[in-house]
């Protein structure tokens, strides 16, 4: 008999492991969120977790378009190697 797991009926956090907080903006440029709004996550009943997620999609027109980072310049540096 196979044993079902533990499951919660509430929104998972929208983190994305790429925690920066834009500077002028104050929103995480991976999750959109304000950094109350990150640290408090755990804090927050479902309802208004779901309030945050609704949010977000408008929060991302805020930043724009981010250009890249780190992971393109390794991989510049990765292919200077091979050469």
């Amino acid at each position: 008999m196979k044993q079902q797991g533990w499951t919660r009926d509430e929104p998972d956090s929208p983190c994305q492991r790429i925690c920066v907080i834009h500077p002028e903006f104050q929103l995480c440029i991976g999750c959109y969120r304000r950094p109350d709004e990150v640290s408090s996550w755990a804090l927050y009943t479902p309802e208004q977790r779901r309030s945050i997620l609704a949010e977000l999609p408008s929060r991302s027109s805020v930043l724009g378009k981010r250009r890249g980072g780190r992971q393109r310049g390794q991989r510049r540096r990765a292919s200077r190697r091979t050469r």
